[in-house]
């Protein structure tokens, strides 16, 4: 009985859309770069790897700017490879590429033109996944848990990352994001 349930339950994801959750294993996906070559996932994760959603017209996303560059600045260095992914239908990748620049971003930024937000379950920008060596989604959510950085009392990714790195669980593995909808891609009927 239980398996049948768990393949039901699986069956429900997927035809929902969402593939990927806490607790799963990230299978390869394709995004592309902002000069519109096609990149595989599998080419960019690392031991530990965030991806995170973000955008460029979302006051929430951008109130974040500074903290991302500042999560890639003291991770990057520890092997945390970072997945930056615009997933926003009315953000074209020259957005993106202009965005990245005007804020100085030291990563990379990807364009999902293939529903990636929707393996993921993404709903908001910004919003964070953190998976293990394994692939195997350990955190899902929020970056922290204020908008407003002087408000910041818990660093939710950064605790995540640490556990991660450490060989931990993580304390608190799914919180809920919180910023602008992301914008979806139209499915073809």
């Amino acid at each position: 009985m239980g398996r049948w349930l768990w393949m039901a339950c699986a069956c429900t994801a997927v035809l929902l859309g969402q593939e990927f959750k806490l607790g799963s294993q990230v299978s390869d996906f394709g995004i592309k770069d902002i000069q519109g070559n096609g990149v595989q996932f599998s080419s960019l994760r690392g031991d530990v790897t965030v991806v995170t959603f973000i955008a460029t017209q979302c006051p929430v996303s951008n109130a974040y700017n500074e903290r991302m560059k500042a999560l890639y600045s003291d991770y990057a260095p520890k092997g945390v490879k970072f997945v930056f992914i615009n997933a926003n239908r009315t953000e074209s990748a020259a957005d993106v590429a202009r965005h990245a620049q005007e804020h100085g971003f030291p990563f990379q930024v990807y364009k999902d033109d293939d529903s990636v937000a929707d393996r993921f379950g993404a709903s908001v920008t910004p919003e964070a996944f953190v998976m293990d060596h394994t692939g195997t989604i350990k955190y899902h959510g929020s970056v922290d848990d204020a908008q407003v950085i002087e408000r910041v009392q818990t660093p939710r990714l950064r605790n995540a990352l640490d556990a991660v790195l450490a060989g931990q669980p993580v304390a608190q593995p799914e919180t809920k994001a919180f910023g602008c909808s992301i914008k979806r891609i139209k499915k073809a009927a």
